[in-house]
């Protein structure tokens, strides 16, 4: 990849939905056709009817986009193109001198929403009850085809070419000594870049952890034995978004791109199924927190395209490649799969850091910032000296 380095390339970005698609939004939230109701009485066959009739009912009347779009433009967001793409992307220096950059990239259905809690004991720990020395510039940026991302216009854009184009991200923004962290395909994403190496990366911090091995032995551990467990619920009574995008995600993203409540069902149904609650999504992710993401989707017409991670990268498994480069990681208990600390010392030569959270789920940033904030600060402080 070669692209100018000059500072006049990244342009300064902020949020402004016009009046008229959040009117034309709520018009079509009040025109919902719905479905008959489930036949049974649990989440077994998708998103359950009283439910998203409760969602879609606050997002008509309750909800407040300009709110959301506020607390974003509180943040300096930039654009600039990369590979023949705009990328999106929040940008925010700490003022406490020795910061150390980290990249944070987030997965499906997530977005820079996802991270908004972690910026400020980030940026500034003192302020949040931590120590000056673990501060971090932050740089989020959009996945293509993502949130204020371009969408691709080809095909190709697979973790390994978006993993080149944030090396490039943090090489154009005059970092030469960063680290990267992320979950679900932020994780991939950033497992890519432990595997490519770029010149600058110290070391990475995953939540989302792809180390089952190559082939699973015949004799397993109670933990490895659980870990396939999940991994097969994972991809199967779980895996129908996750099949479908992989298989066919414009004939998703036709659906989806016509119905806010079909979008809103679409991703209700997996915070559903990934986060740690005792019943209800609502439990782990406040009901705004899950419209800011529903919302984000809908305003910028993304269900095609951010689909198509899967389609692009439908060949890959979670038996990631070894690394050796320095990996810090943290597993949350009700994640999905949740994989044996065992497998995950074999694939990670060089783990500086294992974390086992008391609480959360596969969206550790929404459900759990602050255990999530800590294990980073934990995780890479080696990285500094």
């Amino acid at each position: 990849m070669t692209a100018p380095t000059s500072p006049a390339l990244v342009r300064p970005f902020a949020v402004s939905i016009p009046d008229e698609e959040i009117d034309e939004l709520k018009q079509r939230l009040a025109r919902t056709r719905w479905p008959d109701p489930e036949t049974v009485d649990d989440w077994s066959q998708g998103v359950r009817v009283e439910n998203a009739r409760a969602l879609v009912g606050y997002w008509e009347h309750g909800y407040d986009w300009r709110r959301f779009e506020a607390e974003l433009n509180r943040y300096p967001q930039f654009l600039t193109e990369i590979d023949g793409l705009d990328i999106h992307f929040v940008h925010v220096r700490s003022r406490n001198p020795g910061a150390l950059p980290l990249l944070l990239t987030h997965g499906w259905p997530g977005s820079i929403a996802e991270f908004l809690k972690l910026i400020g004991p980030l940026i500034d720990p003192v302020s949040f009850g931590g120590d000056a020395a673990d501060s971090f510039d932050v740089v989020i940026p959009s996945l293509p085809g993502f949130g204020f991302s371009q969408k691709p216009a080809e095909t190709g854009w697979t973790v390994s070419r978006i993993a080149s184009a944030w090396a490039e991200l943090m090489k154009r923004l005059g970092y030469p000594r960063w680290a990267a962290q992320g979950g679900d395909w932020g994780a991939v994403v950033t497992t890519a870049l432990g595997a490519m190496q770029p010149e600058g990366l110290l070391g990475i911090h995953l939540n989302t952890q792809y180390a089952f091995p190559a082939q699973i032995p015949d004799s397993l551990s109670p933990e490895q034995r659980h870990a396939v467990e999940t991994l097969a619920r994972y991809t199967g009574e779980l895996g129908g978004s996750n099949h479908l995008q992989g298989t066919k995600p414009e004939t998703a993203g036709f659906a989806l791109a016509d119905s806010p409540a079909g979008q809103a069902a679409w991703i209700y149904e997996k915070f559903q199924s990934k986060t740690d609650n005792d019943g209800l999504a609502e439990e782990a992710l406040g009901v705004d927190d899950m419209l800011d993401a529903i919302s984000l989707y809908w305003f910028t017409n993304t269900a095609a395209s951010s689909a198509r991670i899967y389609w692009e990268n439908r060949s890959a498994t979670f038996a990631g490649p070894k690394l050796t480069l320095p990996v810090a990681v943290t597993v949350f208990p009700r994640d999905i799969p949740r994989l044996p600390r065992s497998w995950i010392e074999d694939t990670y030569r060089n783990l500086i850091h294992y974390g086992e959270a008391e609480k959360g789920g596969h969206f550790a940033a929404w459900e759990q910032p602050e255990i999530l904030v800590r294990e980073i600060r934990t995780g890479l402080r080696s990285l500094r000296s």
